[in-house]
């Protein structure tokens, strides 16, 4: 019987493609591929240019600013949708694929999902070298878009319109998989994108994928659960995997029902809301009291969806009991198995629902559980004291914080940050009641994520008040999506810190004994210092923007400006040096072992000493 085929050009048979797959969200079947974003150059308007255009009514395509912007929005879009729904992006052959590859790592460490379709060099190679064609002496199948392969899950390169179809399937089976879910990369030859091929018309089948959920190995569940039965001080660590898969009500049945106190990650802060009584707070580096004193007693931790990252694990200088065991609960074996920890593989909401069968009615000495609620009560009073009003002529960092919270801070809130200082502030001090209410691209802690992250979450999750928290420094690198959340009507609202310079990594420099030297704006090599206008700027994009002067005129802002359908950028003056003492923990930043400075040599001392908790194997 010969197969019924259609002629199409090869991104054609891409784009028709993606409008085919599909996923089921809360009982409703949607496209599981939210749209495209797209900037065209020669490598790619021709051919993907055209498709798209043939497809606009069925999957929508975004005019971006920025290769990495773009990418960046798509990225967060994916983050925002737990990773159920995500989007593709398409450039030209040169430095707009060049410029996603910051995203692609971002993605990949991450483990969110992406396609990137870039441009590439001609297959047939006659016109070689073509326009931002990349040669290499030793190598002629060598390009630019080689720079995806590291930070790609799948990459792929087409040189003829038929690979499309193994390739397509291969990237769905990446994007959709809990385990290898990360960025994929197919590389589209120029001239191939617009060659046309006889596909197969099946090829074209609705597809609908859903969430695959591993059910955990009898053994390494039988000895996770016999860990947390012998356990006297077990603490949980959340990490972005309970987001993902949509874990948030079984990892709070499961810390009721045993006693065990719950401590967050980056990723998975919001796991729990704030106000739930064995929910400590944030972990590690950035930690609170709270938690932190839990993780330094446990015997037995259970991190649940968590890559254990040094923020986290305190440089795994954080674990103090020597006889310390961690189940690692994870879809992914390679993290489930870290640092000789009893790996426990399967979806985050599966084992906890079996882990806590395996218990049964066990529950941990109500002593230790009256602890960590004790010292909760003690770092809320700290918490408080932080983020207070007040009347300084600079505020803090978490005096913002406090701000936006009394303001903003509702149910439907997502709040959106990524580097700098401010992420270890917001871990502490930020109140998330609702799961993705707090979205944090600290993984790769990637400067100039948070106004593209903001659109993308708010493409996402159109009815919630998304707030982009922001310092000069990374607004300064990468703010064009402002522009592009005008176009779309996608309001977010940007808080601006101006701290006149990098203040967190000044105060880096500072604590490893280092002179204050090239990262405020006053200490760089500088004939004139720039008085940057940022709400001048912004409001050249098209953006309603304010100037304020105290906490409290950033209060009234916030509120005044709620009701508003454009986004708003809000700028505050704030000091660069005030952070939150409370909490937190040593972080491994080497110190150098020989200077002509004192302050250097004295912090080599402290750092030694502190290597001496440092666990390894």
């Amino acid at each position: 019987m010969s197969q019924k085929t259609v002629r199409l050009t090869m991104a054609q048979a891409v784009a028709r493609f993606l409008t085919r797959q599909m996923t089921v969200i809360d009982g409703n079947k949607v496209p599981i591929f939210g749209g495209v974003f797209a900037i065209f150059g020669h490598g790619n308007v021709a051919g993907v240019g055209e498709a798209l255009h043939g497809i606009k009514d069925t999957l929508p395509t975004y005019r971006a600013q920025n290769e990495q912007g773009m990418a960046n929005a798509a990225i967060a879009f994916a983050k925002a949708s737990f990773r159920r729904r995500f989007m593709a992006c398409t450039t030209s052959i040169g430095p707009g694929a060049l410029n996603m590859v910051t995203s692609a790592a971002l993605a990949h460490v991450n483990r969110l999902p992406v396609l990137f379709l870039p441009g590439d060099v001609f297959a047939n190679r006659r016109p070689d070298p073509v326009l931002q064609q990349v040669e290499g002496f030793a190598d002629g199948t060598i390009s630019a878009n080689d720079c995806f392969r590291p930070v790609s899950r799948y990459f792929d390169r087409i040189t003829r319109p038929e690979q499309i179809i193994p390739a397509l399937r291969r990237a769905m089976q990446v994007l959709t998989d809990p385990a290898d879910c990360g960025p994929v990369t197919l590389s589209l030859c120029q001239d191939v994108q617009a060659e046309a091929y006889d596909y197969p018309e099946a090829f074209f089948d609705e597809k609908v994928w859903s969430s695959r959920r591993i059910e955990p190995d009898a053994d390494e569940l039988a000895a996770a659960i016999a860990a947390l039965k012998a356990a006297k001080s077990p603490v949980i660590i959340a990490g972005g995997g309970v987001l993902y898969s949509e874990a948030s009500k079984a990892l709070a049945a499961f810390a009721e029902k045993h006693g065990i106190p719950v401590v967050e990650t980056q990723a998975g802060k919001s796991s729990l809301p704030h106000s739930h009584p064995l929910n400590m707070g944030s972990v590690g580096v950035t930690g609170t009291s709270a938690s932190n004193q839990l993780a330094e007693a446990a015997d037995v931790v259970l991190a649940v969806g968590s890559r254990l990252q040094d923020f986290t694990t305190g440089s795994w200088a954080l674990f103090k009991n020597e006889g310390l065991k961690i189940i690692g609960l994870n879809v992914q074996p390679f993290d489930a198995a870290k640092h000789e920890g009893l790996p426990l593989v399967a979806d985050a909401r599966i084992g906890l629902e079996r882990i806590s069968t395996g218990l049964g009615n066990h529950k941990v000495d109500a002593a230790w559980t009256d602890k960590a609620k004790a010292g909760k009560t003690e770092w809320l009073k700290a918490a408080d004291k932080a983020t207070a009003t007040t009347n300084a002529a600079l505020p803090s960092d978490a005096q913002v914080i406090g701000a936006v919270q009394r303001a903003r801070g509702g149910a439907d809130t997502v709040l959106v940050c990524a580097a700098g200082g401010l992420p270890g502030e917001l871990h502490k001090l930020w109140q998330a009641e609702t799961p993705g209410g707090y979205h944090m691209e600290y993984g790769f802690s990637t400067m100039g994520y948070e106004v593209a992250g903001g659109l993308g979450a708010k493409l996402a999750r159109p009815d919630s008040d998304v707030i982009v928290m922001v310092g000069d420094g990374s607004y300064m690198m990468l703010n064009s999506e402002i522009a592009s959340s005008i176009m779309l009507g996608a309001k977010i609202t940007i808080v601006l810190l101006d701290n006149a310079g990098y203040g967190c990594i000044n105060r880096l420099q500072m604590a490893t004994g280092g002179a204050n030297f090239n990262n405020l704006l006053a200490d760089t090599h500088h004939v004139e210092l720039p008085q940057i206008d940022f709400a001048a700027h912004a409001a050249a994009m098209g953006a309603l923007t304010r100037k304020v002067d105290s906490i409290s005129e950033l209060e009234s802002a916030l509120k005044e400006t709620a009701g508003e359908a454009r986004t708003t950028v809000i700028v505050i003056d704030t000091d660069p040096l005030v952070t939150t003492d409370e909490g937190g923990h040593w972080w491994d930043v080497a110190v150098p072992e020989v200077s002509n400075r004192t302050q250097v040599n004295e912090a080599r001392k402290g750092y030694e000493k502190a290597l001496a908790s440092q666990r390894f194997g």
